[in-house]
């Protein structure tokens, strides 16, 4: 049986989360997998805040790229990175089960940290939402992998920094957290603990080899959130969050979602049938927007 090539960021994070999925893959369907490291013009720039370094597609646009020309025969991504249009040719054929989609604090409490106290983020949809909560505190912009961000935060550089809780608890690192944000409090990245399994949208093997990777309540909550960014034109660096949570027994979805604006925050919420999660994803933008 022909191995597949899975290609990947170099990152720690990027090449474990991988090797999860490479590892089910073989697992379910008995076809061994083999790692393609791809650098990504989003590891390439470190130095600037993402909105700053180009458009949607900073950490998919190589790994898409390898696809296309036959070098790597799927990819992993992180969802709340990949772009919400479908490139030409290519299908996310699986989401599998959702790590904790929740944001993290390392380094004290959001609410229990003393005034003026300096918190690092890269991410512009977590820095409206903390300003939000505590306007007394010094929002910093930072960039790097997780090791160097809770190195910058351990060295006094930062008091406190806010992580995605799935980074941490797939490097094993969970002991680094502080706090676990609760999503009311904030309000997670669409697709934040979730991956994306992208292969070419012609290879039926593969299509159905990763099809068994699948994990439907996951599917269809990420489907929510996804269609909201996706009526937003938004991309990663957007600042929005959006969260949706199934009922399965009584075939409902609950949803919120944040836009961050000049004015402040805008919130929406809605709830519906599962069957409706693209509908109910265009709602929450358009609540937002008006």
């Amino acid at each position: 049986m022909r191995s597949l090539r899975l290609g990947t960021r170099g990152s720690q994070l990027a090449v474990t989360q991988s090797q999860w999925v490479a590892d089910l893959v073989t697992a379910r369907t008995g076809r061994p997998v083999t790692l393609v490291i791809v650098r990504t013009r989003g590891d390439e720039v470190t130095d600037r805040p993402l909105a700053m370094v180009g458009g949607k597609g900073l950490f998919t646009l190589e790994l898409e790229a390898g696809l296309l020309d036959g070098s790597s025969d799927f990819a992993v991504h992180s969802l709340k990175d990949l772009p919400t249009e479908d490139r030409a040719g290519l299908v996310v054929a699986a989401v599998p089960e959702r790590e904790d989609p929740r944001d993290v604090v390392v380094g004290g409490t959001l609410l229990g940290l003393p005034a003026g106290a300096r918190v690092g983020t890269g991410s512009a949809r977590r820095a409206h939402q903390v300003t939000a909560l505590r306007p007394d505190l010094q929002v910093v912009g930072v960039r790097g992998n997780v090791d160097t961000r809770v190195a910058k935060q351990r060295s006094g550089e930062y008091d406190a920094v806010i992580l995605a809780a799935a980074g941490l608890h797939r490097l094993g690192r969970a002991h680094d957290i502080s706090e676990h944000l609760d999503p009311d409090l904030m309000v997670p990245a669409p697709g934040q603990g979730a991956l994306g399994v992208q292969c070419r949208a012609d290879d039926a093997s593969v299509r159905d080899a990763l099809s068994r990777l699948d994990h439907p309540d996951t599917a269809v909550a990420v489907a929510v959130e996804r269609s909201f960014l996706h009526a937003l034109s938004g991309g990663c660096s957007v600042p929005a969050g959006c969260f949706a949570v199934l009922d399965r027994p009584a075939g409902r979805i609950r949803a919120r979602a944040v836009l961050g604006t000049e004015a402040g925050l805008r919130r929406a919420e809605v709830e519906g049938d599962l069957d409706a999660a693209v509908a109910l994803g265009r709602s929450l933008a358009e609540q937002v927007r008006s």
